[in-house]
């Protein structure tokens, strides 16, 4: 007999778990955001080309995803409060290291490590799984593009404060004032539930290498690990190098942060779109719609005429589609296996997401720095927008049989 144990919770509980996740979420994500921003005046500053600052992105990238799946596995067994708080505590000491970075080798530790891990542990997808825990299966695919939405958020709030900070500061200051805005998540992280069964979950006795195992054989589960390379591929690419690549084409600085700020307003509204979407319509159709839509927006930035109003049309359309496919990717997950090992599962996940997203960072500063131009990069997302509306499309999003016949039970 299982010795899981469902929680109750009243309403305002409820509100507070889904308040504090969203604003961790808003934090650990919006700085993260910012960190494109920086490429210029720091590669201005100390003489490194863009490949060097690229180079500690993609690392941060890649060691965020290595660190979600552990980070995602601890949760689950202890709770995501502890996880978070050391998290937040890894992440502003490496922001703060990038500030006194003095070498490319400093910066890739700092900058591309401990940011990297602290990202890990305060990653947006615990506080996903922590929602999912307290809402019930009909309101989750929601609830889930709300906390989706939190993150963007974040990206509109400090994509602009970021860059008046370094307008008013300079970068070194800036960087300094937000490694000490990462440890607000600390407090806000005790406020998230523990391992307790979520509403509507069926009883269960398996063990993480069981639901692992189970995982790794179902062709869904690893078509939707193969797709989610894509997001990260595009929305890393996008976050470090699309300011620089909008003074590339000699339009002025700001226009590269208000951008950025305006994907993140529109990606809330993405985010909510796809969560209601996902409540009503076939949740991995909806991803190969929202993948195609990413390939031919690119293809219309290539083609259309250099202006800051054909800046802000591209900012507004990608925000639509920016990280409208977590709440529906996470929901799948959930969907198919459950929730007890959700932060897992959905970590796994998303370590493809972070190679990707390592690859789009650093294969965007290689490019660039052999070509001097982005476009290899953008004809490159257009190719696998299409081969990620293609691939999600055969997934098996069914309950698996053992969910329903406990459930009955």
């Amino acid at each position: 007999m299982s010795r899981t144990t469902t929680v109750h919770r009243g309403r305002g509980a409820v509100i507070a778990v889904i308040a504090a996740a969203c604003l961790i979420s808003l934090v650990g994500f919006g700085i993260r955001s910012s960190f494109g921003l920086y490429l210029d005046p720091m590669t201005a500053a100390k003489g490194w080309s863009r490949e060097t600052f690229a180079l500690a992105m993609a690392i941060q990238n890649l060691l965020w995803g290595i660190g979600v799946p552990i980070a995602g596995a601890i949760a689950d067994r202890y709770g995501p409060g502890l996880v978070i708080a050391l998290g937040a505590v890894i992440y502003g000491m490496g922001v703060a290291g990038m500030a006194g970075s003095d070498s490319g080798l400093a910066l890739h530790l700092s900058g591309g490590l401990l940011v990297g891990l602290g990202v890990a542990f305060t990653s947006f997808s615990l506080a996903l799984a922590a929602i999912a825990r307290v809402v019930s299966p009909e309101r989750r695919s929601f609830a889930l593009g709300f906390g989706t939405a939190a993150g963007s958020l974040g990206q509109v709030i400090f994509s602009p404060l970021s860059q008046a900070l370094i307008s008013s500061y300079g970068w070194y200051d800036s960087l300094v004032l937000v490694s000490f805005i990462t440890l607000v998540m600390i407090p806000l992280a005790f406020t998230l539930p523990g391992t307790g069964k979520a509403p509507g979950e069926p009883p269960s006795d398996q063990t993480i290498g069981e639901a692992l195992g189970e995982a790794m054989t179902h062709r869904g589960y690893v078509l939707l690990t193969i797709g989610f390379f894509v997001c990260g591929f595009h929305v890393a690419f996008m976050t470090v190098h699309f300011p620089a690549y909008v003074t590339d084409l000699g339009l002025p600085p700001h226009v590269g942060a208000y951008a950025l700020s305006l994907v993140g307003l529109l990606n809330i509204a993405g985010s909510f779109l796809s969560g209601i979407v996902g409540q009503r319509f076939s949740k991995k159709a909806s991803l190969s719609v929202i993948y195609f839509a990413r390939a031919v927006a690119i293809a219309a930035l290539l083609t259309a005429p250099v202006s800051e109003t054909t800046i802000y049309l591209f900012a507004t359309v990608m925000g639509l589609l920016w990280l409208s496919t977590v709440p529906l990717t996470t929901a799948i997950v959930a969907q198919i296996f459950g929730l007890k090992f959700m932060a897992t599962l959905f970590g796994v996940v998303f370590l493809s997401h972070q190679i990707g997203s390592f690859l789009g960072v650093w294969l965007g500063g290689v490019f660039y720095d052999r070509t001097g131009s982005y476009d290899m990069m953008w004809w490159a997302g257009i190719f696998f927008g299409v081969f990620a509306a293609i691939v999600h499309w055969p997934i098996d999003e069914k309950p698996l049989p053992r969910l329903a016949l406990r459930a009955a039970a």
